[in-house]
């Protein structure tokens, strides 16, 4: 199913609303024993992304799936030239974005409506590294589109939510809209070099109008001389002696033809009423699409907003200095590079300024991270740019940063987490881009009891922040009534969590059954405002979630003490009972007051790390007060 170009973000109810993913689309047919994996026009991927196809063995399920093949640089960004390299990077991040499922054990899904095929897709996909599933926005197109240009993505998809999955055909239940113009070029020809430079100069540009081939420009810029070399050879093996346009166009400099079978795509800043592309831009070789798609289109003009936040960041960039330093913590050296990069671009908050934080609290922080595998979420570039999330160790690491191998089931292979236990190793994980610390409930050497149970107040959109303190304060009553001291925070987002020390005496089934009995009873005194519907297209926009699986192995939260990656640069505050009135915000408590309070206050979390409740006495209590 193929999505037809819009213009504009929009907010609709009817209407959700994904990523458009700079990648190669990708099926991935595993109905029979041996499974296909293939582009549009029917390229075999099989063996070309075997980092992807080498997961298929983990699925469950006999299904056909529809997702992108998409390849992340460094920095976490999709980026599509990588993609074409991956022969001389066989290490490349690529991860397969599923984001719809034409078959499932036996039955089309073709005729469901989106929304359903999506809930189906969500169960039915065993999530691994490098198969994910693609969620969704509903309703709210234009906030997500406007996320979408701060993280310099390529767009996104709005896809209407009951539209059934029509095979090769572009409709206007799924549309495209994206922030920068691109579009496919067929290569008709090559101009010769000028000056010093070798191979050509430009790439002559043609696409279809009413069935015609149709001159639509040159591009000489994009190139480096690698990339020249590798196109040139390929366009070698297709020259022609005449032009393949009826209309010959006028070049500066002389032409060789060729057959107009090499697709490109190209970036470019508007077309002109003639059809020609102005400034275009070579991005990459396209080897899934066919010369015959490339059609006219009625491409919008680029918003000119764009341009404006291009223009910001590359003076911000400009601004930031490449200063490092060494320095010596816990007898290690920790090199910290790039100490006023723009971390928080609102509140002008540093990297510099997120390593210094954590130092002056790492007496407090580091007793809630210490012995505990880390889900490393990081910003390399600040808030407004792509994070990632990395849980295996590079093999880069300084050999005195600690690492636990740990079994996934899911990838089948020991995972080299680290954990962190001194202040050299906070500073490495600063410097790296970590802006907040997300530790498991367990720690070593017992990593299949966690220390404590977390209930999660998961807010909507459409909730304020009282009604979450309602809901906290509802989640104490329910613990004193049976006798349990529970510690909360805020999340430093938009929730609170509240924490109940268990002392590594229960597994996590039966600390994860506890934390849902609890919330059953707390949505039982709030059923308006709370819910435990994990689904989020049957969970009503207007309510809490109140989250109990954070209660399961490898699952983290932001730690106590620990900054959050949103602006105001707020962070996870443990909290006195008697503090959570109406009023209260999570932005009170930040990286400029933290430390005042903390010292102010003391370690409020420290009992959460202490003997733990006796859950068999709080269960029969509990029956009692039913």
């Amino acid at each position: 199913m193929l999505a037809k170009l819009s213009g504009e973000a929009f907010d609709d109810p009817d209407w959700v609303f994904e990523i458009k993913w700079d990648g190669y689309r990708a099926v991935a047919d595993l109905s029979n024993e041996q499974p296909l994996f293939y582009s549009r026009n029917g390229i075999s991927f099989l063996s070309k992304f075997e980092k992807v196809s080498r997961d298929f063995d983990n699925q469950i399920h006999k299904m056909i799936l529809d997702g992108e093949i998409v390849a992340y640089d460094e920095t976490g960004r999709p980026n599509f030239q990588l993609l074409q390299q991956i022969g001389d990077n066989p290490d490349l991040a690529l991860v397969y974005q599923v984001f719809d499922i034409l078959w499932l054990n036996g039955h089309s899904t073709e005729e469901l409506p989106l929304i359903q095929r999506k809930e189906l897709l969500k169960d039915a996909l065993v999530e691994t590294d490098v198969i994910k599933y693609c969620d969704h926005i509903p309703e709210k197109g234009i906030d997500f589109f406007n996320q979408m240009k701060k993280m310099k993505l390529e767009g996104m998809i709005a896809k209407k939510a009951d539209s059934p999955y029509v095979e090769n055909h572009r409709t206007s239940d799924w549309l495209k809209i994206k922030f920068t113009n691109t579009e496919e070029a067929i290569i008709c020809g090559f101009t010769e070099p000028r000056g010093s430079r070798k191979g050509f100069g430009a790439l002559i540009l043609g696409k279809y109008i009413d069935g015609k081939l149709t001159y639509s420009g040159h591009t000489g810029t994009g190139f480096n001389q690698e990339l020249i070399r590798e196109v040139l050879e390929r366009l070698q093996k297709i020259i022609i002696k005449s032009s393949p346009f009826e209309n010959k166009p006028k070049t500066n400099m002389p032409v060789t033809w060729t057959k107009p079978e090499l697709v490109c795509e190209i970036k470019y800043s508007e077309i002109t009423k003639d059809g020609i592309f102005r400034h275009p831009v070579f991005v990459a070789i396209r080897e899934d699409k066919e010369p015959e798609e490339v059609k006219n289109s009625s491409n919008e003009i680029i918003n000119t907003s764009k341009s404006k936040h291009m223009k910001t960041s590359a003076t911000r960039k400009t601004k930031s200095s490449e200063n490092e330093k060494e320095i010596t913590l816990n007898k290690h050296t920790v090199k910290l590079t790039n100490q006023d990069k723009i971390y928080f671009p609102k509140d002008d908050i540093t990297k510099g300024d997120v390593i210094e934080y954590y130092q002056s609290v790492a007496s407090y922080i580091l007793p809630h991270l210490k012995n505990r595998p880390l889900s490393l979420n990081r910003f390399p570039n600040g808030i407004e740019e792509q994070n990632f999330y990395q849980k295996d160790a590079s093999d880069n690491i300084p050999d005195w940063v600690k690492t636990t191998q740990v079994y996934s089931e899911s990838n089948d292979k020991d995972i080299d987490y680290i954990y962190c236990n001194d202040k050299a190793t906070l500073a490495y994980l600063n410097n790296l881009g970590c802006i907040d610390m997300n530790p498991w409930n367990s720690s070593l050497p017992d990593l299949d009891h966690p220390d404590f149970l977390v209930l999660d107040l998961d807010p909507s959109k459409k909730n304020t922040f009282d009604e979450v303190i309602e809901t906290a304060l509802q989640v104490n009553e329910v613990l004193k009534s049976i006798k349990i001291e529970g510690y909360c925070k805020t999340s430093g987002s938009t929730g609170i969590h509240v924490y109940i020390p268990m002392g590594g005496k229960y597994d996590f089934d039966q600390v994860k059954d506890f934390a849902h009995i609890l919330m059953k009873q707390v949505h039982e005194q709030l059923p308006k405002i709370t819910t435990l519907e994990r689904s989020l297209q049957k969970r009503d926009d207007k309510k809490i979630y109140l989250d109990y699986l954070q209660n399961r192995t490898g699952q983290t939260l932001a730690s106590a003490y620990s900054l959050r990656p949103k602006q105001g640069a707020s962070v996870s505050m443990p909290l006195e009972w008697n503090e959570l009135k109406p009023g209260l915000k999570p932005t009170d408590f930040n990286i400029h007051n933290a430390l005042d309070r903390i010292k102010e206050k003391g370690d409020l979390f420290k009992p959460v790390l202490g003997k733990g409740i006796d859950m068999m006495k709080a269960l029969e209590l509990l029956g009692n007060v039913e």
